[in-house]
Order: C-alpha cells, then structure tokens, then sequence
C-alpha cells in the first residue's frame, strides 16, 4: 500500500515518513493491544483493537482488490507493447486504481461490520438409526470460535445466547476459542452463557486460543459458564448420545493433553451416536470408523473473502457439512464470532443447530 501511495499521490518526503511511521504502528498494533490488556487498560485495548484490527482488514482487502488491478493493468501493457504505443497514461491510471482499490476496500469493510454482528441460526437435520423412535429428536447447538474479549463483548454474547436459548437445545457444545483475552476482572461481562442451561448439559474442547489467552484462566472461565470440558475423555448422555473431546495441538507447548483419537473412541458403546468435538477440522482416519459426526471450527470460513481459498490449501473441508462416508458426517461451523478484525465478508457467523433425528 505505501507503494501505491507513493505512485498515486505527489506527497512531500515528511507526509512520506509519517506515512511509514503509521503503517509500523498498525503492525504492531495487536502487541499494544495484548499489552494493554495485560495491565488491565481496557478503553485504550478496545481503541487500539477496532483501529489496528479494522485496519488489519482494510489493508487484506486493499491487496487483494490492487492484485486484480495489477493483472487487469499487466494486460492493458502488454496489449500496448503488442501494438507499440501507449493505450492509457500510466500516471493517470496508477491514480484511478490507487482510488477505486481504497473506496472498495472502504465499502466491503463498512458492509463486514454488519456482517459480522449479524448472527444467525444455521439448521441441520440429521437422520440416525442410533436416536430411538420414542425419543424421536435430539436437538443440539454448536457455537465455535466466539472469542469472547475485547470486541466480542457482553452485548454480542448476549445477542449469541439469545438465539440459542430460541431454539431451547438439549445440548451446548463449544469446539474451542470460547475466549480470546486473558480473563481478568471482565469475567462477570460475559455471564449471558450461565444462564443456558440444557437438559442434558453443556460441553466444550479447547482451542487454540484458551492456551494463548492463558490455559488455566480459560479453562477457569469456561468451567464458570457452566461447560464441562472434555480433554480426551468421553461421556454419556442418557444411554443415546456419547460426546467425546480432544485438545487441540496448539496447547502441546503448554499444558496438552494427548490422547490417541481411536483409543478415545474404539471402545465406546456402537449403539449410541457418537460424537468428536475437535477444534480444528482434521480428519484422523484411524478414528474415522469410531465416530458419527466430528464437530470442528478454528477456519472462520476464511472470515474475509477470499482468504478462505488459503485456508481451504490447509483445512481440505473449510466450512459445512460433509458426508465422509455413509452415516458419517463432519460439520465445520463457520465460527459465532470474530477474530481479530470486527469484520466478516461473505462468512457470516452462525449458531448451529443439529436435530438428530430417528430414522
């Protein structure tokens, strides 16, 4: 981007060095924040968080959309070398695609910030033979990726527990990064989740942000909202359903627990729907047969279009549901809330509700 400045506007040398110094200070930005935070200076976190993050953003977006000028302007010289004379003035376009790039970048970030906010149910229906027919449905929500903190505050909690507690669910699981912060003396902010309370309970597996924000913290918070963590264990719901969790890899430089995926599940009870919580959606094919659904997060579905065709280049199921094999099923929710940038472009954020139903 400070190339294209540079090319696109004449500014003098001092309008040069305060335009460096300011994007360094956007680079380091999430530092200040994370120490901000540390020292408990919330108001001047949440300030540099919605700058720097917002920022973050623009910038992605502002590369992507200069990216596709430059090959649309490569062709347009190319075109010109092929004719031997100069189609467009190269100072005037540099400026015309300097200007729509920013105005675009502007707009898709303005509309990310609905986006974003605006959360929605996402409502699957599955068949099972393993649901008996005097039972008939099991209904279960998953959240995934709130990162509650800094931006992901208490009135977007509220807006999430809001849906769930509509669709009354049997059971609440969370597939990791519940938190994004070190939980401090914000905690009582977020007490909107205490106030869910299943019948047959509520459950969550660790991400990789809880080990960032500090394990035993997050695992203190989570616990607090009334979630039982699985960390490579398994249990029993009523004689139907078994919901097993793993830890995710993140955590292995800090206080990991590994456990082996198939001798987790092999030994389960076949009769019952089996359930994988796992944060990040990797398929172990060992354990592959020992399971029905895998419920996975971490990719946000790229959260920014089209950063979801990188993600997609490490995570082969980016988002939705996919039939791994008969009666096998993984779902990869698109996250309930944001990380980083407060901002989400054709990935909108969703609370997923599963009935399992009897077939």
């Amino acid at each position: 981007m400070f190339v294209k400045v540079l090319r696109a506007l004449y500014l003098p040398f001092l309008a040069h060095v305060a335009l460096a110094l300011f994007m360094v200070f956007m680079i380091l930005a999430p530092i200040f924040i994370r120490i901000s935070e540390k020292a408990n200076y919330e108001t001047i976190a949440l300030i540099l968080a919605y700058i720097g993050y917002t920022w973050m953003a623009f910038i992605f977006l502002f590369f992507i959309i200069c990216l596709f000028f430059d090959i649309i302007a490569l062709f347009i010289n190319l075109t010109g070398i092929l004719l031997q004379k100069d189609i467009f003035n190269k100072s005037l376009l540099n400026r015309v695609y300097f200007f729509l790039a920013l105005i675009l970048s502007t707009c898709v970030v303005a509309y990310g910030y609905y986006e974003a906010a605006n959360i929605k149910a996402e409502k699957i229906i599955i068949k099972s033979k393993k649901i008996p027919k005097d039972i008939g449905r099991i209904r279960l929500a998953q959240i995934s990726d709130v990162h509650a903190g800094t931006i992901v505050d208490a009135k977007r909690i509220k807006k999430i527990t809001d849906i769930i507690k509509s669709y009354q669910p049997d059971i609440l699981v969370s597939t990791g990064d519940l938190v994004d912060k070190r939980i401090n003396n914000t905690d009582n902010n977020f007490f909107y989740f205490k106030e869910i309370k299943p019948r047959f309970g509520k459950f969550a597996v660790l991400g990789n942000h809880e080990f960032y924000a500090g394990i035993k913290d997050a695992i203190r918070f989570t616990e607090e909202q009334g979630f039982k963590i699985l960390r490579g264990k398994a249990v029993d719901i009523q004689g139907i359903i078994t919901i097993a969790g793993v830890d995710d890899p993140a955590g292995i430089p800090f206080n990991y627990v590994e456990v082996s995926e198939k001798g987790l599940l092999k030994d389960l009870p076949e009769d019952r729907l089996i359930i994988l919580l796992k944060h990040q959606p990797l398929i172990d094919e060992s354990a592959k047969p020992y399971f029905d659904i895998q419920l996975s997060g971490h990719t946000h579905n790229g959260q920014i279009y089209p950063f979801r065709y990188l993600t997609k280049m490490i995570y082969p199921y980016p988002s939705g549901l996919t039939v791994l094999s008969e009666d096998k099923y993984l779902y990869v929710s698109s996250g309930t809330g944001t990380w980083g940038p407060p901002v989400r472009f054709l990935a909108p954020p969703e609370v997923t509700i599963f009935d399992f139903i009897a077939e």
